[in-house]
């Protein structure tokens, strides 16, 4: 089936009572009925569930579906995306080993793995560039990750050049796809080891939800699995597993309106003379515009720009926006604006901030599905 098809398609229903859309099994425990089923569920010898923090109805429909887009053995949904990252990298890798990822990444990300992860006696290692990690990646690196458009400069990271370092090292790679989505791109067909999302974003949709996604081979999948329920306790709950199910069904179609708006706005920006610099991967000026159009055919609904003048002149702008909002976060159906050197890469030092091209100059938006000219007119007042 085409994608389309399998956003609606994919998902069976509720198997027990014939219901078209999966309920919501808001419970926290399952009876087993005798102590015998109890001792061979327990033990793994029979399937069945237990308790939601391990395995909920709901929760399991959604993880099918998910599996079946992204091309993977299994698909495992947590509370959130950063739940996803930290059970990742806590399950695959150990005290005396290293782990890579290319800068920038999102803020909270990098904040983990520099100032958490390596509490654990994992070093870190932070690389500009897909080309510095294929010159330079260390002979002990065990994960590698990246996003192939990073956030929030929207620099493009070339995932045959990321598959090639790994090789060297036998490195597993770890694909944050959060701003393209298995509508775009999918990274396990491409050789990738895991795809990661928060689902909180594009996946979901409405911004109504908190989730992370993992997707990929059952031997990488199972570790990560116990780390993130029984250990963690990373778990979603049945109702946003249902409401992010719910949001899957029209990825798609939101998709669509996202890359052609994002196409229009950047295009008008990029003629502005308020705007310094205009960071957009479909401009054909763009430094990553080639390799998305040889490996995605897409450019996602993400715009960075930069107004020379720092925060104080990005303030003057951000206030002045009527109908993007203020806010965190991307990917919902409204469009979003924010400064990331003040909000989402904050807790990033300054030094390294910089050095990830996170300046105060910067400003990201998330371009919603609203009518274009709209957005553009709402830009043009506010840059005047």
């Amino acid at each position: 089936m085409k994608f389309k098809t399998q956003l609606l398609h994919s998902s069976s229903g509720d198997p027990q009572t014939g219901a078209l859309t999966t309920p919501i099994y808001q419970s926290s425990t399952f009876t087993y009925g005798t102590a015998a089923e109890g001792k061979a569920r327990f033990s793994g010898e029979h399937s069945g569930f237990i308790y939601s923090r391990m395995a909920n109805p709901t929760v399991q429909a959604l993880e099918q579906q998910l599996a079946v887009l992204e091309g993977a053995d299994e698909a495992l949904v947590v509370a959130s995306g950063m739940a996803a990252v930290s059970s990742i990298f806590y399950a695959l890798a150990s005290a005396g080993d290293e782990v890579a990822f290319i800068d920038p990444v999102y803020g909270g990300t990098a904040a983990f793995l520099v100032n958490t992860l390596s509490r654990a006696g994992i070093s870190v290692s932070r690389y500009a560039s897909d080309d510095d990690l294929l010159a330079n990646i260390h002979p002990a690196t065990k994960l590698v990750l990246f996003e192939p458009i990073t956030n929030p400069n929207l620099k493009v990271t070339d995932y045959r050049k990321i598959k090639a370092a790994a090789a060297k090292t036998g490195a597993v790679t770890v694909c944050d796809n959060t701003f393209l989505t298995p509508y775009l791109f999918k990274p396990l067909e491409h050789g990738i080891d895991l795809v990661m999302h928060s689902g909180t974003k594009y996946l979901s949709g409405h911004g109504d939800i908190i989730a992370g996604v993992v997707a990929g081979r059952t031997e990488l999948m199972q570790p990560v699995r116990t780390i993130a329920l029984k250990h963690i306790g990373a778990a979603i709950g049945p109702q946003e597993a249902y409401l992010l199910q719910r949001g899957l069904r029209t990825l798609a179609l939101r998709m669509d309106a996202h890359l052609a708006g994002a196409a229009k706005v950047a295009q008008f920006l990029a003629q502005h003379p308020a705007v310094s610099k205009v960071i957009y991967p479909g401009l054909v000026s763009d430094a990553g515009y080639p390799v998305l159009a040889e490996t995605v055919g897409a450019f996602g609904g993400m715009v960075s720009i930069e107004l020379a003048g720092g925060f104080a002149r990005a303030e003057q702008f951000l206030d002045k926006l009527a109908l993007f909002t203020q806010a965190v976060s991307l990917g919902d159906l409204e469009s979003l604006a924010c400064h990331p050197a003040s909000t989402t890469h904050a807790a990033m030092d300054a030094p390294s901030r910089l050095a990830a091209g996170v300046t105060d100059d910067l400003i990201r938006l998330s371009i919603g599905v609203e009518d274009p000219d709209d957005l553009i007119a709402d830009l043009a007042q506010a840059l005047s």
